[in-house]
């Protein structure tokens, strides 16, 4: 087993009615003044909004509000929410919502740490982060992990780069749990949330060299718990118990649990559906299901065995049925899409809804290799021309 580091110091308050806790554990970890972030008008209409401020009046804490997040945050918004912050001496962040909302809060905290400093120069990675105002999470979307990551990803929509930025210093110090908020979500967005759940174990998966036991058995029981709770959601949206296999789901896989001990991770899928997402403003769920068989084919004679590994484990494939490893590990890619058009996820960029020209193609391919510093991944490393070749086998 290879040396690790796991860090995973966010509180998680898990279960129904923990929204109605906002305020004591706001009060816990020193906040006064805060700032709740949030993003449609959903979270105002269905009353979520004010059962916060009313847990937030009952602590005595000062607050308030900025709404606006769309998915792929915008910098605008987080430009937004830094000058709000100021105005009101905010020393605590608080977003309600799913990933976008809690990656826009990141993004406001590190700014307001460093007053004087572009937040962007972050994303850009011209820089690093000294320090962070402390949030919490209050999580409405099961999907991106934000609530308990050191992760966050910013879309500068003047440039159309969207960007990510990971260090520890943001993770939250609480997250509210409450799988009920998520009942009402559209089934598009919680299928798309469940693709981008399994990518988070699937990108520390597919890697070379030893991966201890232990670390694939978590990974491998989590994804096919994700598959089994989405397809009972996309019948039954209501399923409480469904919702909440998926959500907690949602903070194991990105919280560095199923990477411990492996060599590396690979990322390569999401770093391509960064350019698609900047590019086109697709559902991240949505466009790693585009993406990802095409990454998949492209890669996977370099490790059959760990595709091989998948599809017996996670898919169910029957190894007696295949001469060799790599016709086994082509079976698990087919299934895999398989499951994705059986909740309705896209395994192209054509059913995505987008068709990129090749001037497009490059340009996506392009960025991604500046965004990444000329290479990227570990179950294959990818080059510039490389990723070209991906976005057009995803076409």
């Amino acid at each position: 087993m290879n040396n690790f580091n796991y860090y995973t110091p966010t509180k998680v308050v898990f279960g129904k009615d923990t929204v109605d806790k906002a305020g004591e554990l706001v009060k816990s970890f020193g906040g006064t003044r805060v700032l709740i972030h949030y993003g449609g008008k959903s979270a105002l209409e269905s009353g979520l909004i004010d059962r916060v401020k009313a847990s937030l009046d009952a602590a005595g804490i000062f607050h308030v509000e900025l709404g606006g997040v769309v998915p792929n945050p915008h910098l605008s918004k987080v430009y937004e929410g830094i000058e709000l912050a100021k105005e009101n001496g905010v020393d605590f962040l608080l977003p309600v919502g799913g990933g976008s909302v809690i990656d826009s809060a990141k993004a406001i905290a590190y700014a307001l740490y460093e007053p004087d400093e572009d937040v962007w120069d972050l994303y850009d990675h011209t820089r690093q982060s000294k320090g962070s105002y402390p949030l919490g999470a209050i999580l409405t979307i099961a999907a991106a992990g934000s609530e308990m990551s050191d992760s966050s990803v910013i879309t500068n929509e003047k440039t159309g780069e969207k960007r990510g930025y990971n260090s520890d210093l943001c993770r939250a110090k609480f997250a509210i749990m409450d799988p009920s908020l998520t009942v009402t979500l559209p089934d598009y967005q919680t299928m798309s949330g469940a693709v981008d759940i399994m990518m988070h174990t699937m990108e520390r998966y597919f890697t070379h060299g030893y991966v201890p036991d232990i670390t694939d058995e978590i990974a491998e029981g989590l994804l096919r718990t994700v598959m089994k709770h989405a397809k009972i959601l996309h019948e039954d949206p209501s399923n409480y118990e469904s919702r909440a296999e998926i959500m907690w789901a949602s903070s194991i896989s990105h919280n560095g649990l199923t990477g411990c001990g492996h060599q590396g991770s690979d990322w390569s899928s999401h770093r391509l559906e960064h350019e698609m997402g900047g590019m086109f403003d697709v559902t991240h769920g949505a466009g790693l299901a585009a993406v990802w068989p095409s990454w998949a084919r492209y890669v996977y004679k370099e490790v059959p065995e760990r595709f091989a590994k998948f599809a017996v484990k996670v898919m169910e494939a029957n190894p007696d049925e295949f001469s060799s490893q790599e016709e086994l590990a082509v079976k698990g890619i087919e299934l895999t899409e398989e499951f994705f058009h059986s909740i309705d996820m896209p395994t192209n960029m054509k059913e995505l809804g987008i068709e990129p020209t090749e001037e497009q193609i490059l340009e996506m391919a392009d960025g991604c290799a500046r965004a990444t510093g000329g290479s990227v991944g570990c179950a294959k490393v990818l080059y510039q021309e490389d990723m070209a070749e991906i976005y057009r086998m995803a076409r």
